[in-house]
């Protein structure tokens, strides 16, 4: 379609639209089962954002942009001083590149073993705080 110019105004006012007014409505993923169905909205498609993030290797999938995705694979290996301070920030970077996470905070990092760490945090939202907890193998 061609616009005319009874419709196009040159100057008008434009509304801005925001992360928290922005919808988040998006495909609900069970990750359990490997299937894709329904939809989910608010708190549990950040969940399900936030999982995804995580479980992304930043620059490894050509299909997502440079700003998404986690540099888990810098930090694992490490011994678990360095891992336990590289975490923080690894997690932190790839969370606050999602306009709709506004903070990272709380964070917990121990020593299970030799090789698996456990690291919980919370991260803040504009629909609110969310827990997370993961176990990582650090391969050290």
């Amino acid at each position: 379609m061609i616009p005319n110019a009874t419709t196009v105004k040159i100057g008008a006012d434009v509304a801005v639209q925001t992360a928290t007014d922005a919808p988040s409505r998006t495909y609900k993923i069970d990750f359990d089962a490997g299937r894709v169905g329904g939809f989910c909205d608010s708190t549990e498609a950040m969940k399900q954002a936030i999982y995804k993030i995580l479980q992304t290797e930043r620059f490894e999938f050509l299909i997502y942009s440079w700003n998404y995705g986690i540099e888990l694979n810098a930090v694992v290996g490490k011994s678990y001083h360095v891992f336990s301070s590289e975490i923080k920030r690894v997690i932190t970077e790839a969370l606050l590149a999602d306009s709709r996470i506004t903070g990272v905070t709380d964070f917990k990092v121990g020593q299970i073993d030799k090789r698996t760490a456990r690291v919980s945090f919370t991260a803040e939202t504009i629909f609110g705080e969310i827990p997370v907890e993961r176990t990582v193998t650090t391969n050290v």
